[in-house]
């Protein structure tokens, strides 16, 4: 139970901080009411930008290894008792964050409240993870996101 707390706590962290940037960028007008996605081209091209240069970083690729496998993360890094538990969760969620933090922040792409974009942007988290490949997928995948950006700038 404390594993899964540290887990969560990790993710509970990045989810205050993406709530709290929407919450400062809703009432510029940058981001729309209802569907909460960006209605600014330059700040939907940074995003997508963004996360397609982080599909090749060195940061990606490390917690990635980290999130591959985390039956020998556990084992490796086990430590006894509740404080031990809860650091290790904590420990194994800041490095699933960091493989899937601003495949996340795409969501001010595509909008949070839209229920497809989320379900491809989990699609794409489950095969880069789970899935033999799923590194070459990613790398694909940050490609395509920084074609992606510069079309939205020309369009």
């Amino acid at each position: 139970m404390f594993l899964l707390a540290g887990y969560l706590s990790a993710w509970l962290a990045f989810s205050i901080c993406a709530a709290s940037l929407q919450k400062v960028l809703q009432p510029t007008g940058i981001i729309s009411e209802m569907m909460l996605w960006s209605k600014s081209a330059p700040l939907s091209a940074i995003v997508l930008a963004a996360a397609g240069v982080y599909q090749f970083s060195p940061l990606k690729r490390a917690c990635l290894t980290q999130c591959r496998s985390p039956v020998s993360f556990l084992t490796a890094h086990w430590r006894p008792g509740v404080a031990g538990s809860f650091l290790l969760g904590m420990r194994h969620g800041i490095y699933c964050v960091g493989c899937c933090w601003l495949l996340m922040a795409l969501l001010f792409v595509g909008g949070i409240m839209n229920l497809v974009w989320i379900a491809a942007l989990s699609l794409i988290v489950f095969v880069e993870k789970i899935l033999p490949g799923g590194e070459r997928v990613g790398r694909v995948l940050g490609v395509v996101l920084i074609a992606w950006a510069g079309v939205t700038l020309l369009v």
